[in-house]
C-alpha cells in the first residue's frame, strides 16, 4: 500500500519558437513556461504522516511531496509566495534538477502546508520570472458521496465565509476548481439548491489553519445498492478519487433510500465494503471512510424501524477497519429539516449545523481541537 499522498504533477509547457533552456541569457529576459497544474484555486493534500505535533502555538501543519514534470529536462528554481492572510509561510528558491526517466521528465519538490500561495518558477541563471499560478494551497482534500442530503437538495445556498476564500471545490467536467459556495459542482446532479460543505469547510479552515478542498459526487435518491462496483455511480467515485491523486477522507452521507428499500443490516454493512474495497483497489490505497448516520427524512416518511436497521448497519461499519464515525445528522430535527411540502432536507440553519458537525468528526480523523458548532 502506498501512503496517502501522492505527487501533484506540474506540467510545464514551453511556448513554442522560443529559445531554449541553455540558451537562455542571464538576466532580463527569460523563456516564458505555462503552468497547467496545479490550477487557480486548487488544495494539494498534505502527506498526513508530516502532521506531527503540535507547535508552540497549537498549530500542525505538514507538507505535500509534490512531482513537478516539465517538458524537457534542465535545471530550474521554483518557490512559493505567502498571500494575503496566508497560513503557513512560503519558501525560498530552491534549485531543482529535472531529469527524464521511464519517460517522465520530472523531479520532486516538497511545498509546506498552508496558502494560499503563489507559485513561481524560473530557469537557474536568470532572475526573471518565467511562470506563475495561484492562489494554490496545501491542506485536507475530501471526496464526497451518498445521496440528497450530500448534495445539492437543500434550503439555502450557502457561500463560503472563510475570508481569503480558502474553501474550495473540484468541478470535475472542467478539471477546475473554485470556491466552494452553492450549488456544488457534480457529474450528473439535477439540483441547484444548497449543500452542507460550505460550512463544514468553514469550520475546519478555522480549525486546522489550512485550505480545505472538496470534490462531489452524491447523487440524490440512490441506496448503497447503486454505488456497488460496475455501476455509473461506482465509476464516477473512482474518477473522482484519480483525479485527486490524494485526499485525506470519503465523506459518505447517505441512507435514506436504504430506508425506503428495506435494505438489512447484513446487505447494506456488505455493501459499503464491496464499495471501499473496490475503490481502494482502484486508487491503489485507503484512504478513511467516514460514515454519517443520515436514515430519517421527515418529509417523506416516518419508520423508526427501518431506520434503526440502517443506524446499527452504521454502528457495525464505525467498528470495522477502514471506516470511522462521521457525525450523526439524525439527530437534527424540527427547525433543521424543511417543511411538510418542500423535501428540501435541511434548512439553512441545519445545512449549517450538520456542516459542524461534520468538521468536528473530520477534526476528529485529523487529531486537531474542534470549536464550538454554531
Amino acid at each position: 500500500m502506498r501512503p496517502l499522498f501522492a505527487p501533484v504533477v506540474i506540467f510545464l509547457l514551453c511556448l513554442a519558437g522560443m529559445m531554449s533552456a541553455a540558451q537562455a541569457p542571464s538576466s532580463g529576459t527569460a523563456e516564458k513556461v505555462a503552468i497547467l497544474a496545479p490550477v487557480a484555486h486548487q488544495v494539494i493534500q498534505r502527506q498526513p504522516d508530516s502532521v506531527g505535533k503540535a507547535d508552540a502555538k497549537g498549530q500542525r501543519t505538514g507538507f505535500a511531496a509534490t512531482r513537478l514534470v516539465l517538458d524537457q529536462a534542465g535545471s530550474f528554481e521554483w518557490r512559493v509566495v505567502a498571500l494575503t492572510a496566508a497560513f503557513g509561510k512560503g519558501t525560498d528558491w530552491t534549485g531543482v534538477s529535472v531529469t527524464t526517466m521511464a519517460g517522465a521528465t520530472s523531479a520532486l519538490i516538497t511545498i509546506p502546508a498552508g496558502g494560499w500561495y503563489r507559485l513561481e518558477l524560473r530557469r537557474s541563471g536568470n532572475a526573471t520570472l518565467a511562470g506563475k499560478v495561484e492562489p494554490i494551497g496545501v491542506g485536507e482534500v475530501f471526496l464526497v458521496a451518498g445521496q440528497s442530503y450530500a448534495e445539492n437538495c437543500n434550503d439555502e445556498q450557502l457561500k463560503v465565509e472563510e475570508p481569503q476564500g480558502r474553501v474550495t471545490a473540484l468541478d470535475l467536467k472542467t478539471g477546475t476548481w473554485a470556491v466552494a459556495n452553492d450549488p456544488q459542482p457534480n457529474l450528473s446532479s439535477n439540483y441547484a439548491n444548497g449543500s452542507i460543505w460550505p460550512a463544514c469547510g468553514d469550520a475546519l479552515a478555522k480549525t486546522t489553519r489550512v485550505p480545505v478542498g472538496f470534490v462531489n459526487v452524491a447523487r440524490a435518491a440512490t441506496a448503497s445498492v447503486s454505488w456497488l462496483p460496475g455501476q455509473e455511480l461506482y465509476r464516477n467515485l473512482v474518477r473522482a478519487g484519480k483525479s485527486l491523486g490524494s485526499f485525506r477522507a470519503v465523506l459518505w452521507q447517505q441512507g435514506e433510500s436504504d430506508v425506503i428499500a428495506r435494505t438489512t443490516t447484513e446487505t447494506y454493512v456488505s455493501n459499503l465494503v464491496a464499495i471501499r474495497t473496490g475503490v481502494a483497489k482502484e486508487w491503489a490505497f485507503e484512504p478513511a471512510w467516514l460514515l454519517a448516520k443520515s436514515t430519517i427524512h421527515p418529509t417523506v416518511y416516518k419508520n423508526p424501524q427501518q431506520e434503526a436497521v440502517i443506524r446499527a448497519a452504521i454502528d457495525r461499519l464505525w467498528n470495522t477497519p477502514g471506516f470511522r464515525p462521521g457525525p450523526d445528522t439524525d439527530t437534527l430535527t424540527g427547525e433543521n429539516r424543511g417543511g411538510a411540502g418542500s423535501k428540501q432536507h435541511f434548512t439553512g440553519l441545519g445545512q449549517r449545523r450538520a456542516g459542524n458537525l461534520w468538521a468536528k468528526a473530520i477534526a476528529e480523523l485529523i487529531g486537531v481541537p474542534t470549536s464550538p458548532a454554531r
